[in-house]
């Protein structure tokens, strides 16, 4: 196919689902014409994620981190460009700015950790929970979103010492313990946002509270955790599928929220000490990572058989499960796990437009391979910019030739 054939239908893609925009038609061409240079070198990938990562908490003045950045005009936002600041996830970027702090030297970005956490305080709901959603929308309680912004101020606790992070966090840790059902499961305190029947990725919040009940000698953290842990683990099919596990769609999960559920089990058996939880995430893990195509790419959404469900790839799933095959070779010493690592990084690093004169692309990671895909259509997001992140520091790691864990895993939750 020519290069005008190839234009030509990217524009009809394009014009398909949103306004055109030069920026959106520009990058989907350059994916179909093979996509951006992938590195060796880690290095000039992870300057060009971070400073997306900079300019997204640069977008807003309150503290945040800017949800996501639309090539194109946003129907929901009404909008393109930068959009609100996101608790749920800046919660997240906290510790991996922390990190970023001591590996590059770099004692800025942890100054940034600091306000962002300290933002999320101030935001913090009176019963101790995180919003659900952007900042602007009607604040409402989202367990999800107080697992993850639980993992800042856990770390940044950590990195300071300072007091108000520990009673936000004992705050967070109380709410989840009151909305939890006996039978361990979060059915309360959902998300709005969210199919309250299919949150089993709520084991990424029970993984939070675990490190809360150790980190602050609250046992009844570690108890509700180990409780929606081993309540997961139950759930799963012979073959590992995790059913009840997406946002939108029960049948056909994403393999960003399956990803969730797969570190919670792993991570919080970790912290438990419970074989049996990491070898239930070791099952599912294994099981994608034979799915990982020559090129890299995954499905962005699977079935329950483990097939396809999905013609475009979910990049965040992707990052994340990078980060999940590199714990478990990390915890396990087992190298087999790193097998399907090279070729998804490289898939991931040739989806970043590092030399993009937009500062809105440059950089980021965007939801979906094609840029028109289903997951963060025509967004470049902070939160799979975040674990592209996470991924490139923890194969760095790995290829150090340590086969242990992080000093300590919570500063790349």
């Amino acid at each position: 196919m020519t290069d005008t054939a190839l234009l030509k239908t990217g524009l009809q893609r394009i014009r398909s689902h949103f306004p055109l925009t030069r920026l959106a038609v520009m990058e989907a061409y350059r994916e179909r014409i093979g996509g951006h240079e992938a590195l060796p070198a880690h290095g000039p990938h992870v300057e060009e994620a971070l400073d997306w990562l900079l300019r997204a908490q640069e977008a807003n003045a309150d503290g945040g981190f800017s949800r996501a950045y639309g090539l194109t005009w946003n129907p929901y936002f009404n909008a393109r460009g930068w959009q609100p600041s996101y608790p749920e996830t800046t919660g997240y970027i906290i510790p991996t700015l922390y990190h970023l702090a001591r590996v590059l030297h770099r004692p800025e970005l942890a100054l940034r950790a600091d306000r962002a956490a300290l933002w999320e305080i101030d935001i913090q709901l009176p019963s101790g929970a995180v919003r659900g959603g952007v900042m602007g929308e009607r604040p409402s309680p989202a367990v999800f979103n107080t697992g993850q912004v639980l993992f800042g101020w856990l770390a940044a606790l950590q990195e300071t010492g300072a007091g108000v992070f520990a009673e936000a966090a004992r705050r967070a840790g109380s709410f989840l313990v009151a909305v939890q059902d006996g039978d361990g499961l979060w059915r309360r305190g959902n998300s709005a946002f969210a199919d309250p029947r299919a949150t089993l990725y709520n084991a990424r919040t029970a993984w939070a509270l675990a490190e809360a009940g150790v980190r602050l000698e609250e046992p009844a953290f570690t108890d509700a955790a180990a409780r929606n842990l081993r309540a997961v683990a139950r759930l799963p099919h012979a073959n590992g599928w995790i059913p009840d596990c997406c946002l939108t769609d029960r049948q056909r999960p994403l393999l960003h929220t399956l990803a969730y559920a797969i570190q919670g089990l792993l991570e919080g058996g970790r912290v438990l000490e419970d074989g049996s939880l990491i070898e239930r995430a070791a099952h599912a893990a294994e099981q994608i990572a034979a799915r990982v195509e020559p090129d890299g790419k995954l499905p962005g959404r699977m079935t329950s058989d483990w097939g396809p469900a999905a013609s475009w790839s979910c990049l965040t799933g992707e990052a994340q499960m990078i980060n999940v095959w590199i714990r478990l070779y990390e915890i396990t010493g087992d190298g087999g796990w790193m097998r399907p690592v090279p070729a998804v990084l490289r898939f991931l690093k040739s989806t970043q437009n590092r030399t993009s004169s937009d500062p809105g692309l440059r950089g980021g990671i965007k939801g979906s391979y094609p840029v028109d895909g289903e997951y963060g259509r025509f967004e470049v997001l902070n939160w799979a910019t975040k674990f592209f992140i996470d991924a490139l520091a923890r194969d760095e790691r790995a290829a150090s030739g340590i086969p242990t864990p992080f000093d300590d895993p919570l500063l790349l939750a």
